[in-house]
Parts: structure tokens; sequence; C-alpha cells
């Protein structure tokens, strides 16, 4: 007898899970489904026999008013149910309840096409740990995606790449699948339609190993969309913002403040005449105005990506890593209080001239905006450098 056989007789508990353990768990968040549900779970099993994959099929009812967590479980699917309303609380549950090494995760409306299982899964057999469908370079069928949605997918798309670099075309496709692994790395917590964008950012910033596969895009059967789509729009592109301060904070901010620091120096000398238009004081408030909201955006931006960092919702890039090292509470004091200075001894100059004056009108006012915004931004400067470092950004 083999040691092989040998152990399989000395373990015969053990040889019994190996061979009914899981392999696969598809879930679905239902809400209301009852005319479709059952087409869904029929397409996985087929699909599940007819690879030879070990399954489950998992619906998770998220407060079904008609008989859909009664026909699921008729046709032998698992129902676990799922009180807090949303999307991402739907899908949480059901991937929590899952027994699967693998997830393949798609509606139960019968917009997706479960029987194609074992393409989202041969990726992850190969090293993948997580495999988007993609709508847009496989086909959407004629009333499967309306006009506005054809438009804004692949804008959300473009935005979230353009935050986080994912490389994934269809950020918002419903249907992708991931192990059980990855899942727990990436750590989600939103419990809407965000939910989508959470996993693809969190994944990204995991530096998990994504692949995309084009999928076909089925109609909806007759029944209403769950889908809002100016709210839930909204909402990924909220969760899109608020996890990457450099595009919400950072970049308005500086653009900003040059701006406000370009039309306050140009105009320092005195009026400009550009193009047959004259620009005079009047432009000089402004400017100092927008510099100085700029660089108060700036600093939210700085609040916001120390705090990200520390909190791991952001990494660091490389000019933060640089601000980084290079800062510290003492430079900062140092500059702050250095233009503070500056701004307090213009201000002194210029009272002194207007006390020589008799209190005439006051003549310097170009010098006292100067000194405004020397002042303001010297003692912004002190204060963040407190703030930041409380933040943790310098190590002392």
């Amino acid at each position: 007898m083999s040691a092989k056989s040998s152990e399989k007789s000395e373990n015969p508990g053990a040889d019994y899970r190996r061979l009914h353990e899981v392999e696969v768990s598809v879930v679905m968040p239902c809400l209301n489904e009852e005319k479709t549900v059952g087409i869904c779970i029929e397409k996985a099993k087929r699909a599940l026999e007819e690879n030879d994959i070990r399954g489950e099929i998992i619906i998770s009812d998220n407060g079904s008013t008609d008989t859909s967590a009664e026909v699921a479980a008729s046709m032998g699917a698992r129902v676990v149910h799922q009180n807090v309303k949303g999307y991402g609380s739907a899908y949480m549950k059901g991937i929590e309840a899952a027994r699967g090494k693998y997830i393949v995760m798609g509606d139960s409306d019968n917009t997706y096409d479960f029987s194609e299982i074992e393409r989202f899964i041969r990726p992850l057999r190969q090293g993948f740990d997580m495999v988007m469908g993609n709508r847009l370079k496989g086909q959407i069928l004629p009333g499967a995606m309306t006009a506005l949605h054809r438009l804004g997918n692949p804008l959300l798309s473009g935005i979230l790449n353009l935050f986080y670099k994912t490389g994934v075309s269809d950020a918002h496709c419903g249907m992708r699948s991931f192990t059980k692994e990855a899942y727990k790395t990436m750590d989600l917590q939103t419990r809407g339609m965000e939910f989508a964008s959470e996993m693809v950012i969190k994944a990204s910033k995991a530096g998990l190993k994504i692949t995309e596969i084009p999928i076909t895009l089925h109609p909806r059967p007759g029944t209403p969309s769950h889908l809002h789509s100016f709210q839930d729009g909204w909402r990924h592109l909220r969760f899109m913002l608020m996890h990457c301060p450099t595009y919400l904070f950072l970049i308005p901010g500086l653009s900003l403040f040059l701006l406000g620091l370009l039309m306050t120096i140009v105009l320092l000398p005195g009026p400009l005449k550009i193009g047959g238009h004259g620009y005079d004081i009047h432009f000089m408030v402004l400017g100092s105005m927008i510099g100085l909201l700029g660089f108060e955006v700036i600093n939210l931006g700085l609040y916001a990506k120390a705090y990200a960092i520390q909190h791991s919702f952001e990494q660091e890039d490389k000019i933060f890593k640089m601000l980084k090292s290079s800062f510290s509470l003492e430079k900062g004091l140092y500059s702050g209080g250095g233009l503070f200075l500056i701004g307090v001894l213009i201000d002194a100059w210029i009272l002194y001239k207007w006390i020589a004056s008799g209190f005439g009108p006051l003549q310097e006012v170009r010098a006292a905006l100067l000194a405004l915004v020397c002042i303001v931004i010297g003692v912004r400067i002190i204060f963040s450098s407190f703030l930041l470092g409380i933040l943790g950004i310098s190590k002392e």
C-alpha cells in the first residue's frame, strides 16, 4: 500500500472534508427579484456542474417583500438575510457567509450571465487576486444600459483611474470575482453603491493582481432598476474624492494660490494695462483673496493627506515623501515666523509714513495688501506646523 493511500485510510474524516470542500461561492444580493433570481441560480448551478466546480450559491436577501427568498431556497441556494439596507451591506453579509476559496459576485436581476462562472475562476486559479467583468469591451445588448449610464460609467471609471491608477476600464461592472484572502485584505466598509468603487480602489492600493474579461450585459426583464443614476453616481464620485486628498484639496488649492500670488505680485508696482484694459488695485485685492483661499485649501489638503496616510486610506506618493523628509516643526516655525515678521515690518513702515503725513489718505495700499498676505500666511504656517506635527507627519 502506498504512503498516500495509507494516509487516506488513516484520516478518512480529513479526506471527506477535502472532497466536499467548497472552492467557489457565488454570491448574489437580492431585493424583490422573484422573477429573475431563480433564472440566475439555475445558470450558476449548471455552470458549476458542467465545469466540475465544487461550489455553493448564496442569496443575500436585503429585505425583499416578495417571494424572492422562498424561490431561492426552493432551488437549493443558501439564503442569508441582511436587514441593513444597501448594495454593499447585502454583499458583505453574503461574502462573510461564503465558505469558498473564490468568490463570484453578480446581481440577481439576470443582467449578468452566471453561466460564465468558469471564465471568472480561471484567472484566479492562475494567480490573479481579482477578475473584473468589462461591459464596455464586451457587449451591451439593446436596452441593457441607458444613454446616461453609457456616458457616466466610462467617465467615473476614468476619474477613478486618474486618481488611483487602477488600470480597470469598467470599474463599476457588477460582475467580478476575487479570492477570499483578497477580500480580507481589502477590508471593505461602505454599505451603498460605492461598495463597487471601494473594492477596486482598495484592491489597487493593496497591490492586488487584477485582470479584466469582456462580458455581455443583458437588459432587465421588465423589472424596475434599483439604481438611482445621479444619487448613486454622486456616491461613487464622493467616495473617490474623499479618499484622494491630492485631487480634492492639494491640486485645486495650489492652482488658486499660484493664480492669486501672480495677480498680487504683478500689480504690486502699480496699475497694469493688457490689451487696452486696465488692471488696478481692485484686481490686486481679488488676487490677495484668491491666494489666501488657495493657501487655506492647501493646508486642509495636507491635514487630510496626513490623516489618510495615518489611517491607511492613502499611500505616500513621491511628492508627499519629499515634503515629509524636508519638513520639521522647527522649519515650519522659522518660515512662518519669517513671513509674519516681514508683514509686520511692512505694516510698521506704512504706519510710520501714515503718521508722518498727518494721518492723511493712505497711499501704500498695495504694500498693505502684501503685508496682510504675509501675516496671514505666516500665522497659518506656524499653527499648521503644530497640527501636522500632531498628526504624525514629522518624526522628531
